[in-house]
């Protein structure tokens, strides 16, 4: 067996990214703290301005985190007990966790197994008469495919709310997700594309109604202070986050460009390296998206062997997500058995994550395809 190299390549580099802007954050902090306002205020009104400009929304709701994002529209439309929620298996866990929190019921669909999004026609056809809502994820920077969605429920008025949480600045067909549907949740968890030093979150819709009633939920429903309209709650983005916002934001088509170029730098290596005649699928991009890559999720056999083996290599990666939402300890009175949702299942045993952010050298990358190419020659 080849002995591990000095080289260490870690899943995200944030001190890389923070070395190269490190003036504009301190002065961004500095003001914040110069100004004594650290609940909401003039930063988080700036962010939200410059936030809806850049993703061509009319209106943007700054929120403590992206699952508090999500809750909260889901708040906002009327969710609540006996009705139905329909999202993917495959994701992150706040979508569902939001809507079981409010004391609806989850219907988990199977995904398109070449991008890891809903299937559209598999949400259609979940549909009853019971159905609030329906909540695609972007997974991974990647949009669904939100003109089949859009199309099955303009006849029934069931809105689609967009978890964007990991697809800030992705576009389909040339408009940015978010605000294609009622209303759509983003976060700025540090690890994202465009992340805060700590959580913080974002509400896009084109609907006024709802942005103002958005408002009044992230602060207890109070207007004015202590007169309380609707029961809401605290999910307010801090002025600190919005600052450092607002200091990365000029920054970030750069850095999706970074990002673009190392996915095209992956995908050359790997075509040198002929890994695909060992099972190995790499990231798709349909025509009618724009691929923001925020992680790098290939498919592999025998992934969590090769997990193990690239960590102890110095090369870290991830496994995003190991057990499907269906089949999650929480939701087994939902009733869902193994081989119910295959895609989902299938997903979770061979996704993988590797290294991915802008800074990312040529020279990592291909120590990371070799140290792939090589162990899936040797196993």
């Amino acid at each position: 067996m080849r002995q591990p190299t000095g080289m260490k390549v870690p899943l995200v580099d944030l001190g890389a990214q923070y070395d190269t802007i490190r003036d504009e954050v301190v002065a961004a902090v500095t003001r914040v703290c110069d100004s004594q306002r650290f609940i909401l205020g003039a930063e988080v009104e700036l962010v939200e301005k410059e936030l809806a400009e850049y993703l061509s929304a009319k209106h943007a709701v700054g929120m403590s985190s992206g699952t508090d994002a999500l809750l909260a529209i889901m708040m906002g439309l009327g969710v609540g007990p006996g009705d139905e929620v329909i999202t993917t298996a495959y994701s992150f866990f706040a979508a569902a966790g939001s809507i079981a929190r409010l004391g609806a019921t989850p219907v988990f669909v199977d995904i398109n197994p070449a991008t890891f999004n809903i299937d559209p026609d598999a949400a259609r056809a979940a549909m009853t008469s019971r159905t609030k809502a329906i909540v695609p994820v972007h997974l991974f920077g990647l949009s669904a495919d939100m003109d089949p969605l859009l199309e099955a429920v303009s006849k029934h008025g069931v809105p689609i709310i967009e978890d964007a949480c990991q697809a800030f600045g992705a576009r389909y067909r040339g408009l940015p997700v978010g605000a294609l549907g009622v209303a759509g949740g983003l976060s700025f968890f540090p690890s994202k594309s465009l992340g805060a030093y700590g959580d913080g979150g974002l509400i896009v819709t084109n609907d006024g109604v709802l942005a103002e009633r958005l408002r009044l939920l992230r602060a207890h429903g109070a207007e004015p202070k202590y007169v309380h309209k609707i029961v809401g709650g605290n999910f307010r983005l801090d002025a600190m986050q919005a600052a450092i916002l607002r200091a990365k934001l000029p920054h970030v088509s750069q850095w999706f460009e970074a990002r673009r170029e190392a996915a095209s730098r992956y995908r050359h290596l790997f075509a040198d390296a002929d890994v695909e005649v060992f099972g190995v699928e790499l990231p798709v991009e349909p025509q009618d998206r724009w691929h923001t890559y925020h992680q790098y999720v290939v498919r592999a056999p025998r992934r969590d062997e090769l997990h193990a083996h690239l960590e102890s290599h110095g090369i870290e990666t991830a496994i995003y997500y190991p057990v499907p939402l269906h089949r999650q300890e929480c939701f087994a009175s939902l009733g869902y058995s193994e081989g119910t949702l295959p895609q989902s299942e299938a997903a979770a045993r061979t996704a993988l994550a590797l290294p991915m952010y802008p800074e990312l050298t040529e020279e990592q990358q291909a120590h990371v395809v070799k140290t792939i190419a090589e162990y899936l020659r040797m196993s």
